[in-house]
């Protein structure tokens, strides 16, 4: 075990491999070889994280029934997880793993079987009386390929599902359209409507589900040699994940090798560094809202659905529900060459089913590719890689010693008939909305050594810098603006100046929402301070505060009491992610003064009446509102805090629109987060690398590294990684 500093030796196929923890917690893996080192990494990971390992591994089989506990949530959890099929063809898969990767897998997967072998079982499943079954190559591949579907393809799912609820509430297909500007179609309204929609998941569900890691937001920026102090390029990266969970999410990790070092984030589960840099080159991806995602309508009777004027049968997948009980449950689920219906076939009616471009046919590249950008030595050659990744949908920025920067977007797209946007189900029934396979990758976005030297991605509309256009819901632009606006104002840039960047708290989007409000303000206390508020999200403003709650007012208003009512949109801003990714499309129907949604009054009535009723309620010091605890994995909320599970409470800094952005929201009653989850900046004229993370390296609650590192992340302190 190197739960303390001591140095660890083991025995690998191509010599020894050491590993020993630097004075931050982070293991350093000394190997001669790459499957070496995949081998040590396996073995450091089920040391530092078996929890997480196995944990994560149950859910998303959808076992934890019948491993963790035979409770109602849990067998709702495993339904869910078994109605998405998400690997029907990993068998088949296997087969298109490169060679030495595949090498360095099964290495990985041996080390942390030798890892539990040597240590046994944590506490924790020890409690549950769970033995975990034995690590294999087909758990690294499920968790590299399902990691991109949560939190990405679900979102904005869950959002098309959303317009068509807005269709069934009478929201016209005018405001639709304006509201969502790609659409494209024309809305079959009738339709629409006489969909019968799956009900939601249950709120107990989506607390198992928040297990499983969920890439939400994300900075990421390069900027060219031309503006540095340094001369080289400098590469900054932010993932922003949920925080308030012990451990965190990455497990940072150096190893090196004769031909290279590599250091930075890896994924517990797979053997790979996935934000970080080697020798030659640094990489951090942000997520691309790529649209992967599409439904169709059905037409279902007698267990059929309809091709033009003939009925076909649908394939019955059965699953059984096994409970740690005894008990088990049948479950039958119907697909085709569609995707997977949400409904029950057999009694009459319309139904969506989901279409993923990754679900069949792909899952090797993801690992393949993620592999080889470890041992990538120039822009180009990462653009490469990461252009072949399928399942995953990312845009990846990168920098290389030799000058060069480049941006390349990753993911399987819709080749879409044209006229058919992606956001709105069409008819299965008719040939016409038929995908004509997929985009070529060549056409997807991608920039390399732009002339103004700075690539900046923050989840963005990238649809310009390809011929392709994968992105129909991006979020709101106002990060990058502020990232690019910030880079623009200093003449020659260095590390120091990336780290005010990563902690910037001043909003783009209060500044603008404000040139609408300005103007009707009176001069009441309140008023005045909003008046004269900076727009930043500072810890002692009052003023964020106020202005936060008139905007939620002003959102209740403008889209509850003239939209789709007040209670809905109560529930989309404080218990689901939907508002949190897409609220750009709001603020664009309230600075936009003339819209189908002032049908019946005009603007400046709606923001009165929301000033009114937002300067009615109580406003604090805004970091008095961020209070949140970091929680154990399993056991949040079961133990008082003294005892060291949960760490509490903590302030968590910025909003939804701040380069630093801290979003604070509810899922199935529970508190979650969107903030960085780490934090790397890498300057390309040195050999190291500056990061910060929440929490430790180990997921043990009684040893100095599980949280060890909370306190730098809050404040700004970065380490140094060579």
């Amino acid at each position: 075990m190197i739960l303390k500093n001591n140095k660890v030796v083991l025995t690998g196929r191509d010599g020894s491999i050491e590993i020993k923890r630097d004075e931050h917690g982070v293991p350093r893996i000394k190997a001669s070889s790459y499957r070496d080192s995949a081998y040590g990494l396996g073995w450091v990971h089920c040391n530092d994280r078996q929890l997480q390992l196995f944990l994560t591994r149950v859910i998303l089989e959808g076992r934890a029934a019948e491993k963790i506990a035979a409770s109602k949530e849990l067998i709702e959890a495993d339904k869910y997880m078994r109605s998405l099929n998400l690997y029907p063809d990993l068998l088949e898969q296997k087969k298109f793993i490169n060679k030495d990767v595949l090498e360095c897998v099964e290495s990985y997967s041996d080390g942390i079987n030798a890892c539990f072998k040597d240590s046994g079982t944590v506490f924790e499943f020890k409690l549950l009386k769970f033995v975990p079954e034995t690590w294999k190559l087909e758990d690294t591949m499920m968790l590299s390929k399902v990691f991109t579907f949560f939190g990405l393809t679900d979102v904005q799912g869950n959002m098309e599902k959303l317009i068509v609820q807005m269709i069934q509430n009478g929201i016209d297909e005018l405001r639709i359209k304006e509201l969502f500007p790609y659409i494209t179609d024309k809305i079959d309204m009738e339709l629409l409507k006489k969909v019968k929609l799956a009900p939601p998941i249950i709120p107990e569900v989506i607390e198992w589900l928040s297990k499983i890691p969920r890439f939400i937001g994300s900075n990421n920026w390069a900027i060219s040699g031309k503006l540095t102090e340094s001369g080289k390029p400098i590469l900054c990266g932010d993932p922003h994940l949920e925080v308030n969970r012990m451990p965190a999410i990455w497990h940072e990790v150096v190893i090196d090798l004769p031909e290279d070092t590599i250091m930075g984030f890896s994924l517990p589960g797979t053997p790979m560094i996935v934000i970080g840099r080697n020798r030659n080159i640094a990489f951090s991806p942000t997520y691309t809202f790529m649209d992967m995602i599409d439904f169709r309508v059905e037409e279902c009777k007698d267990g059929k659905y309809r091709r033009g004027n003939k009925w076909h049968s649908f394939e019955v997948r059965s699953e059984t529900i096994k409970t740690k009980k005894g008990s088990e449950e049948k479950v039958d689920f119907y697909e085709n060459e569609l995707g997977i219906l949400e409904g029950d076939p057999f009694v009459e009616g319309f139904y969506l089913i989901r279409s993923w471009s990754a679900w069949k046919g792909c899952g090797a590249q993801e690992i393949n590719s993620t592999y080889n950008i470890m041992k990538a030595k120039t822009v180009k050659e990462g653009m490469k890689h990461y252009k072949g990744l399928d399942a995953a949908s990312f845009n990846f920025v990168m920098a290389d010693t030799a000058g060069n920067i480049g941006y390349q977007m990753s993911g399987r797209m819709f080749d879409r008939p044209k006229g058919v946007s992606g956001l709105i189900p069409v008819p299965a029934w008719d040939a016409k909305y038929n995908n004509k396979g997929f985009v070529s990758k060549d056409k997807l976005p991608s920039l390399y050594n732009p002339a103004n030297g700075i690539i900046a991605t923050a989840n963005q509309d990238l649809n310009h810098l390809g011929s392709a256009k994968p992105i129909n819901l991006a979020m709101a632009p106002y990060r990058v603006e502020r990232i690019e606006q910030l880079l623009k104002e200093k003449k020659k840039l260095d590390i120091d100046y990336m780290k005010k960047i990563h902690y910037d708290l001043y909003s783009i989007q209060g500044e603008r929402i404000m040139k609408v409000i300005n103007p009707l303000l009176q001069n009441s206390d309140k008023e005045n301070i909003l008046k004269d508020w900076d727009y930043r999200y500072t810890s002692d403003s009052v003023g964020a505060a106020i202005f936060e709650n008139v905007y939620s007012s002003i959102i209740e208003t403008l889209f509850g009491d003239y939209g789709f009512g007040r209670d809905t949109v109560k529930y989309l801003l404080n218990e689901t992610s939907i508002f949190n990714d897409y609220f750009g499309n709001f603020d664009n129907i309230i600075l936009n003064k003339k819209s189908h949604w002032f049908k019946t009054i005009s603007r400046d009535d709606i923001l009165k009446a929301a000033l009114s009723d937002g300067l009615k309620k109580k406003a604090i010091e805004y970091g008095k509102t961020r209070k949140i605890y970091f929680k154990h994995l399993l056991f949040a909320d079961k133990l008082p805090s003294f005892i060291g599970f949960d760490y509490g409470p903590i302030e968590l800094p910025g909003n939804r629109a701040t380069v630093l952005q801290g979003q604070i929201y509810k899922a199935g009653g529970r508190t979650t987060t969107f903030s960085p989850s780490g934090r790397i900046i890498a300057d390309m004229s040195d050999k190291y690398m500056l990061t910060n993370v929440p929490g430790g390296n180990c997921d043990r609650p009684f040893t100095k590294w599980y949280k060890n590192n909370n306190s730098d992340w809050l404040n700004g302190v970065y380490k140094k990684m060579s």
